[in-house]
């Protein structure tokens, strides 16, 4: 189940790089503050989304509870309609089984449509080492497979890149006449793209849902690509993780009200698609249907009752966008293809503890993941979980001696205060009038933002640290 590619031990090296940028910080803080603006406002105009919350909870409860008969319908489902159906119980065997469907149509061109589980088994790679080129449709996706880089969000790949990267980007390496206009740039990514779709033997796409009753494959999208990526090849696989299915064709509903507003603050995505087996006799499109189901560690973390709970998961990217740790360390600090608090969930479990013990701890446990995530999944417990776990069953990286010394003394000494009640007063007092003694720079809107004394500088290299009441609580 590990996977030698992800990277999240070197979370903190990657987190104080993206610190040090002010074009990274920026571009991160502007991107997840306008996308949560606009969740706020999209909620706002819905009566009971509260309640669609409790039953799209409820739903994705029943499906993850009783996954295997969920499973064994859909892909009955989707064989009654026409369409073929793979197990892939890992993503070596996902790769292959792609691979060979894209062999047997004899497709040198695959036209992708954005899927985070390709990301996830390293899909274009499998494809290059097989001769095949891949190409990714999605405007984001294209952007990040041009850079070489992975996703930085999960529903806005390029979300740190500005215009002026992908002017630079596509200058570069697609049309060498630079332009930062936005109409421009979409125009020449079209041009590029338009003729992979007119060649491109097989298209592939991922699942935002799979309905196990009719055996309908559902993806929601705002460019139109997956409309293509879909129709236009004489060949179609969808690629999707098991824990995509959904009971019946009237629960889609709850979910399409949940994720547009969610995601993106929208009511509804420009495109919503629902699949239902090839082209039937006097209809156009594609000409098979393949549908790869994959394991991949999901399997796995349904086996333990406790952390279930993350494959509730509908990908909306929604708690990154309320994260204050994603909002400053960005997404490619995570490591892998999944990134803020659902990454640091679902990355142990799809990846292994040993490679990724850092992340259950990149997280300052606040809730706000869990107040904003449209199935309620309680992200700081399941954390706090995984913690307990890393503890257990790893470990942990040798410290510097001096650095052990310092951790433990500090602890020892708060205890100690904690214990006397007298002592903390004095402490807090004098803390206070410290405070009140700081340079104008490091003090700024109730946030201490500098301090040069050693440890607690450690602490404000990377965070800010709220100022001390002036009065307190006791004293009130």
């Amino acid at each position: 189940m590990s996977n030698p590619q992800v990277e999240s031990s070197q979370i903190h090296e990657l987190a104080h790089k993206t610190m040090a940028s002010a074009h990274l910080q920026e571009a991160y803080r502007s991107s997840t503050l306008r996308l949560y603006e606009h969740r706020l406002d999209a909620i706002a105009v819905v009566p009971g989304f509260d309640r669609l919350r409790d039953r799209a909870r409820e739903l994705k409860r029943e499906v993850i509870e009783h996954l295997d008969y969920y499973l064994e319908q859909f892909a009955q489902s989707v064989e009654r309609n026409g369409g073929s159906v793979h197990w892939a119980a890992t993503g070596e065997e996902a790769c292959r089984i792609i691979v060979s469907i894209a062999q047997r149509a004899s497709a040198t061109e695959v036209v992708k449509a954005k899927t985070m589980v390709g990301e996830e088994i390293e899909l274009n790679h499998a494809l290059d080492a097989a001769g095949i080129r891949g190409v990714e449709t999605d405007l984001g996706e294209f952007i990040v497979q041009l850079a070489q880089e992975r996703p930085a969000h999960i529903i806005a790949p390029a979300i740190h890149k500005t215009r002026g990267d992908v002017a630079d980007l596509f200058a570069a390496q697609v049309d060498p006449n630079r332009t930062e206009q936005p109409e421009r740039l979409t125009s020449i990514a079209r041009r590029a793209l338009r003729e992979m779709f007119r060649k491109a033997g097989m298209g592939l796409s991922g699942a935002n849902f799979a309905v196990a009753e009719t055996g309908t494959v559902v993806t929601v999208e705002n460019e139109g690509n997956i409309r293509l990526c879909t129709t236009a090849p004489r060949v179609h696989v969808v690629l999707m993780g098991i824990e995509k299915v959904i009971p019946r064709f009237r629960d889609l509903a709850v979910f399409l009200r949940l994720l547009g507003r969610s995601g993106t603050g929208q009511k509804l995505t420009s495109y919503t698609s629902l699949l239902t087996g090839p082209r039937r006799p006097g209809e156009d499109g594609r000409e098979e249907m393949h549908v790869v189901l994959v394991d991949n560690g999901r399997i796995a973390t349904l086996a333990d009752a406790r952390m279930r709970e993350a494959l509730y998961c509908i990908r909306c990217g929604a708690c990154l966008n309320a994260c204050p740790v994603y909002r400053k360390i960005g997404g490619h600090a995570y490591g892998w293809v999944y990134s803020g608090p659902i990454g640091a969930l679902i990355t142990p479990q799809f990846a292994g503890l040993d490679h990724t013990r850092e992340l259950p701890f990149a997280s300052s446990l606040c809730g706000a993941c869990r107040e904003v995530c449209p199935v309620r999944i309680n992200i700081p417990d399941l954390l706090l979980h995984l913690r307990s776990k890393v503890q257990e069953e790893t470990k942990e990286p040798k410290k510097p001696k001096d650095s052990l010394v310092t951790e433990r003394t500090s602890i020892r000494l708060w205890g100690w205060a904690m214990k006397r009640p007298r002592i903390y007063v004095l402490g807090a007092r004098m803390a206070r009038w410290a405070q009140r003694r700081l340079p104008g720079n490091s003090r700024q809107q109730g946030w201490i933002r500098n301090l040069a004394m050693y440890p607690l500088s450690r602490w404000t290299t990377g965070r800010d640290l709220p100022e001390l009441a002036p009065k307190p609580f006791r004293e009130r």
